[in-house]
């Protein structure tokens, strides 16, 4: 079939080719013949007679190496012969361009010669090229790929940082310590902004030479390390301040202000000297006390008096979660295990205190 088809585009190029030139090689020739053999419809049929002669000669070779190069696309991998027709099609616009000032020179070996090799040198170096740096040009793209999805992620991520307020952290919550874990959770959204001057009172605490206040402040430094670098969380460290205000707790509310920012801390102070100044403010200890188990008045509970309290009479002890318990009557039993009932539960943004009194005593008083 293919040599057919071979066969038949030769006698269509040999009557094109007689059809054109064969009027100009008669009168090359200075031939007298009548004008119906002279004529351009006998060109092309003595043009496709000579080229069927030469088809039956060169059609099989021709065909055969047809047959190769379609064996060899057919097998060759589809990314080899994308690249590689893009690396042709390449490779032949550049060396049209080029031909094109080539052409107006006046030597004709330069003007009609030199284009046809500089066509074919670019149309095979270009096909090579494209087939060979073809995982190159795939990287290529899917990096630009990535670049851009990267650009639209990160343009998601600032407009809905711009929807959630901001994070203001002051130095005790960062001392605490408590807010890694809560950041690490996800509980905590937004931008974490650390404002210049919280950074400078926690490097002037931990270059204190109280050793206590020096722990403490390397500690809040460790911690924020720990936030800014470990954890899910965007921090941002602001280099601002507030010439005007004293105190880094006013300073702390002037930027919330500013900002319209959500303060951070476990300051019961400054908890609420937010609410008089109308900041929103989050609390550690707020949250803390709202995930503890739920005590109510009545229950029995055990627990370990570790010393005396304030009042005369008065037992301290604590809960594993930290939570104080004040037990009447309790100082007799410093260092002992009892059971305790609940009589009722004190909850402040400082803390949540109970308030027991010992089983034993109360089965006394029923009896």
């Amino acid at each position: 079939m293919l040599k057919r088809i071979v066969q038949v585009f030769f006698v269509i190029l040999g009557g094109a080719l007689g059809f054109i030139f064969y009027p100009e090689l008669i009168s090359i020739l200075s031939l007298e013949l009548p004008g119906w053999i002279a004529s351009d419809y006998v060109g092309g049929l003595i043009g496709a007679g000579i080229f069927f002669l030469l088809s039956l000669w060169l059609a099989g070779p021709i065909a055969r190496a047809m047959s190769i190069v379609e064996e060899a696309i057919v097998k060759a991998p589809i990314t080899d012969v994308l690249f590689g027709t893009i690396g042709l099609v390449l490779g032949l616009t550049v060396a049209y361009l080029i031909g094109i000032p080539i052409g107006e020179f006046s030597v004709p070996i330069l003007s009609q010669v030199l284009p046809i090799f500089i066509t074919i040198l670019f149309g095979y170096f270009g096909y090579r090229i494209g087939s060979q740096k073809r995982d190159e040009l795939v990287s290529l793209v899917s990096s630009f790929g990535k670049m851009s999805n990267k650009d639209k992620k990160r343009d998601e991520q600032s407009s809905s940082d711009s929807a959630v307020p901001i994070k203001i952290f002051d130095t005790s919550v960062i001392i605490d310590g408590r807010i890694a874990d809560v950041c690490r959770t996800r509980f905590l959204e937004g931008t974490v902004v650390i404002p210049k001057f919280v950074l400078d009172e926690l490097q002037h605490i931990a270059d204190s030479s109280d050793a206590l206040k020096r722990n403490r402040g390397r500690r809040g430094l460790d911690i924020l390390n720990q936030i800014q670098k470990e954890l899910p969380v965007q921090v941002k460290i602001e280099d601002i301040d507030f010439d005007d205000v004293q105190g880094v707790d006013s300073k702390l509310v002037k930027l919330a202000q500013k900002t319209n920012g959500i303060v951070v801390t476990n300051d019961f102070n400054l908890n609420k000297v937010c609410d008089l100044q109308g900041v929103s403010v989050l609390n550690i200890n707020d949250l803390a006390n709202a995930v503890k188990p739920v005590v109510l008045p009545g229950e029995e509970m055990h627990v370990q008096v570790i010393k005396d309290g304030k009042e005369e009479k008065q037992g301290i002890g604590y809960l594993d979660d930290g939570t104080m318990i004040v037990i009447e009557e309790g100082r007799s039993y410093i260092g002992e295990h009892l059971e305790v009932i609940v009589t009722s539960v004190l909850q402040t943004s400082a803390g949540r205190m109970i308030f027991a009194k010992p089983k034993i005593v109360e089965k006394e008083k029923a009896l």
